[in-house]
């Protein structure tokens, strides 16, 4: 089963198309990366999965139910942690997540408090007192106390100390063992490496690349740093060629030999060929797609 199914999705916001014939399928019991730089439309992608808009054409389906029929009862078996968490005034940790379960139908529990102690996390603290942090954390707990079959989680670790985060992926690892299903936004690249089995690059309102992390970090090819200079650029397997102060650096998939050959032929006093990183893989990624701060430039 795939607990979010998006096909063909496009949003309009008048003449502007946010996102454009976006088909995504997320299977249940996946921990799922979704990539992408400001403006490339994850945030009406979210929100569309969450029901607070509708397609202006396409399907989007939640836990097997459409999204525009459904929608609460979707949100009754979702967790959601937004990338900025803003809270009532005057009110108490306790208070808001006393709060958050009524809406669900639902109690504080033990569960609930095991939560606060994991994330050091006090519930007689007032909203307006918290550090951006532990505004992150108390909204964590709302997202995650009754226990959802599906977390949706935009920049979720912010402002957490690296203990904190750490923590945390081990209670999503955790839910996850237990049958949830997590989609994750993030731009922390070694949190996606770490934790998520398939990644979504998203551009320019487009599905750029979907593919199993590791596919994504090694399968494209190898990084290639040459002190020296050599000529690559006609062989059809380098990718994202860049001159630097004492060389070239470029990606290389395919056959090894035109590259050893070449690396022969040229002025080479020294070279490393290593598996390429995610976070390289994708800064050349948004260089090729004609947005070369890609990441620099992303916030949310």
């Amino acid at each position: 089963m795939n607990v979010i199914e998006l096909d063909h999705f496009t949003k309009c916001y008048g003449p502007v198309r946010a996102v454009r014939d976006l088909t995504l399928h997320v299977p249940e019991g996946a921990f799922y990366g979704f990539i992408g730089p400001n403006g490339a439309g994850k945030s009406t992608t979210i929100r569309a999965i969450l029901g607070l808009l509708r397609p202006t054409s396409g399907r989007v389906s939640v836990l097997g139910r459409d999204v525009s029929r459904e929608r609460t009862r979707i949100l009754a078996e979702t967790g959601y942690l937004a990338s900025e968490a803003a809270f009532w005034p005057g009110e108490t940790v306790g208070d808001l997540l006393d709060y958050s379960a009524r809406l669900r139908g639902r109690r504080r529990d033990q569960y609930t408090e095991e939560l606060l102690q994991r994330l050091q996390l006090d519930p007689s603290r007032k909203v307006d007192q918290l550090s951006y942090g532990n505004r992150k954390k108390t909204a964590a707990v709302a997202a995650l106390q009754h226990r959802p079959r599906l977390l949706v989680l935009d920049e979720p670790t912010g402002g957490m100390d690296p203990l904190i985060q750490r923590e945390f992926f081990a209670i999503l690892e955790e839910r996850r063992q237990a049958g949830a299903t997590i989609f994750l936004s993030s731009h922390i690249m070694p949190e996606i490496r770490r934790h998520c089995d398939r990644a979504a690059v998203i551009s320019h309102g487009r599905l750029a690349a979907e593919e199993r992390v590791d596919q994504l970090a090694g399968a494209d090819g190898k990084q290639v740093s040459i002190q020296g200079h050599v000529s690559v650029s006609h062989l059809p397997g380098v990718r994202g060629l860049q001159e630097t102060p004492t060389g070239q650096t470029f990606l290389y998939h395919g056959d090894p030999g035109p590259l050893l050959q070449a690396l022969a032929q040229g002025n080479v006093r020294d070279c490393t060929i290593t598996e390429p990183d995610l976070e390289d893989w994708i800064q050349r990624f948004y260089r090729e797609e004609g947005d070369p701060d890609g990441l620099r430039r992303t916030a949310s």
